[in-house]
């Protein structure tokens, strides 16, 4: 059956084309399996929660009639300002907020690092996000923020109080009158999310979603977002703009689970790692099987301007595919900091495929945080993942580089991409393979970032790793470090160095090339300690079982200076020629111009297979695809063929001069 949903429509109907509903809400309670909901132009203010589920051979549909022309958004617009000295003011009774109040409900939580001061309500202005101050005096002045990374946007202020049983807001418009502007508030914390847990195969197609009071949504917290499937199986969301979330955008959350939600924020006596382990523990518990959760798509939306993550994920999102979006200024503000703030930040990215993204201005471009085992990072675009220069680091705030892969046994694969940031990975991990990119940043936190020293003594961050491509545990384990792949990789020292004194087992490390991978042994170094020519001895071998794991270095291209691993084998370099690497928008277009082909073009490598990479050492899972089948590296990062022999780098082509490397 097909509903009809129009919101300038005279009253509300039945759902019939002739009738139809006037709220998203009313076709949502009565869709069932098969159905789909075509919904008009126009502004939708409401909160969906669909009610029932569809099944993977008939969905529940959800369709913008026309796209993006369908705005479900979480604001209500906000008239009635008063000028109050330099300042406007206006007042907004509480009860419209119902049981959430987004003016007395804070940013807060567990992995949250800035200061407790902010709501997780906002003001919007002309559809961009105000800056919230601490005091009304901050808001008076109206300076730039020195850790916003667009400051011009950032002298637009807004402060709040309570008075009795309203909500008091003043705002600095920097001279425009907020009635004659368009002015919003947000009073809804979600846009699309349902209520409860297995709402299954929901597709959401076409719409605008936009302006959340969302909150901060750490890995062992229920995690909301504008929209997300709340613990379900196989949504699809595709051309869809998600924007102005206060927090998250996308939302591939954790089941909500009242004994372990937020339990160190509230508690404080267990340590948030141990919490995280605990979580993972209890997630079979709720359900956490290849059968009943994930297999989700998310595919062709733009995803923007939000100040915590634009996708976010724990568990929820195991087994999907993340292709064709376009993810940009993620957390620029710097008015909230945390350690999950990323372009997409997934937990447990068990056989997630994220490819043909292209991700920008962005505070991390992509993170996979825990048990990253069968991820395939492909065919993305990603460059600008830095503060500009000049910006402060806010408090709270984390690094940046293009991709972060964080105390995960693997396999961890990331092939074929451009990446174009300061600093390429930061990788305190193992099992991580990096085949046919182009790497113009440094690799950073190698080594380290994966202990705490308390109490004088080190202690260590035991992670999950799992069955084969699946969810239950098979074990926890300590991070040894290398076990990692580096082949037919490009490195082009493109951006000038800023900290010279850094290290390879820094933040943000900018030196280009494979040097960090010296440490670790090569594999036959390492496999002869384990005496396989007698019996062992269990106290002898201990030393090499928590010891570095190997590193494989081979086929790679440097340019520029950037650094050479010893381990390197068959290796090309090049320290006079001048690489060329242009990349401009236009028109919703990213072209890349380049002459790596033509200074290329006699470097021959061959290619590489998962029979090539071998197994991620702690789980003994093969680098493959999540079927288990073989994957051979013979398309590059258009798609084009590879042959027997093939260039190193992301590029199979003779050349690269405006070509477009991203379509919105």
């Amino acid at each position: 059956m097909i509903y009809h949903v129009c919101s300038t429509a005279s009253r509300d109907g039945n759902g019939s084309k002739e009738m139809p509903f006037k709220h998203i809400q009313d076709a949502a309670d009565v869709a069932l399996p098969g159905d789909e909901i075509l919904v008009a132009p126009g502004i939708y203010r409401e909160s969906v929660h669909p009610r029932h589920a569809g099944t993977e051979d008939a969905r529940i549909i959800y369709r913008s009639e026309e796209k993006l022309g369908a705005v479900i958004t979480g604001s209500e617009v906000l008239t009635g300002w008063e000028k109050d000295g330099e300042l406007w003011k206006v007042e907004v009774p509480n009860g419209i907020f119902g049981s959430y109040n987004p003016y007395t409900t804070m940013v807060c939580g567990d992995w949250y690092f800035a200061p407790t001061v902010r709501h997780t309500g906002s003001v919007y202005l002309n559809e961009r996000m105000m800056y919230e101050t601490v005091t009304k005096e901050e808001c008076r002045a109206g300076e730039k923020d020195p850790s916003s990374w667009v400051p011009e946007e950032s002298v637009y202020k807004w402060y709040t109080e309570q008075d009795g049983d309203r909500t008091v807001i003043w705002g600095n418009f920097q001279g425009k009158n907020p009635n004659e502007e368009q002015v919003e508030l947000s009073v809804r914390r979600n846009c699309f999310m349902p209520e409860e847990n297995g709402v299954d195969f929901i597709t959401v197609s076409g719409f605008k979603i936009m302006n959340g009071a969302t909150t901060w949504a750490p890995p062992a917290a229920y995690q909301d977002g504008l929209i997300g499937p709340h613990w379900s199986r196989g949504w699809i969301i595709e051309d869809c703009e998600v924007c102005n979330s206060r927090c998250c955008g996308i939302s591939l959350g954790k089941y909500r689970d009242p004994e372990n939600d937020m339990y160190f924020y509230t508690k404080h006596v267990k340590s948030p790692t141990q919490m995280e382990r605990d979580a993972v523990c209890r997630g079979q518990y709720h359900g956490w099987l290849k059968e009943k959760v994930g297999s989700h798509i998310i595919r062709r939306c733009e995803i923007h301007h939000c100040e915590q993550t634009g996708i976010v994920g724990r568990m929820g999102g195991v087994f999907s595919l993340i292709e064709d979006n376009h993810i940009h200024h993620i957390c620029n503000s710097s008015q909230l900091g945390g350690a999950e703030t990323a372009g997409i930040k997934l937990h447990a990215a068990i056989d997630v495929i994220m490819r043909r993204n292209h991700i920008h201005n962005c505070i991390i471009g992509i993170w996979c945080d825990w048990q990253a085992q069968g991820t395939r990072i492909s065919q993305n675009l990603l460059h600008d993942n830095q503060r500009p220069e000049g910006c402060v680091q806010g408090k709270g705030a984390m690094f940046s580089s293009d991709l972060f892969v964080e105390v995960s046994h693997g396999p961890t694969l990331i092939d074929n991409n451009i990446l174009l940031s300061r600093t390429s990975l930061a990788m305190p991990s193992e099992g991580i393979a990096c085949v046919h990119n182009l790497m113009c940043g440094g690799f950073s936190l190698i080594n380290s970032g994966v202990d705490s020293v308390v109490n004088g003594q080190r202690e260590p961050r035991y992670t999950p790793y799992h069955i084969r491509h699946r969810t239950e545990v098979a074990g926890f384990m300590t991070i040894l470090h290398g076990d990692d792949r580096i082949y037919n990789n490009v490195f082009v020292q493109r951006q000038k160095v800023t900290h010279e004194d850094t290290k390879p087992t820094d933040h943000e490390h900018q030196r280009v090339g494979t040097a960090p991978f010296d440490i670790f042994p090569a594999f036959d170094e390492w496999y002869g300690h384990f005496q396989m020519d007698r019996e062992p001895n269990m106290g002898e071998l201990g030393t090499y079982h928590f010891g570095h794991l190997p590193a494989w270095v081979s086929g790679n291209a440097y340019f520029h200076g950037a650094t050479v691993s010893k381990h390197e084998g068959q290796g090309y370099e090049d320290r006079e020629s001048q690489v060329i690497l242009e990349l401009k928008e236009e028109n919703g277009k990213a072209i890349l111009t380049t002459n790596l082909p033509e200074l290329l073009k006699n470097v021959k490598v061959g290619l590489v297979s998962s029979d090539t990479l071998g197994c991620a050492f702690e789980p003994e899972e093969r680098f493959e695809q999540p079927d288990g089948t073989d994957i051979l590296f013979d398309r590059d990062y258009f798609g084009n063929h590879r042959g027997l022999q093939a260039m190193p780098g992301p590029f199979e082509t003779d050349e690269l001069s405006g070509v477009t490397v991203f379509s919105i």
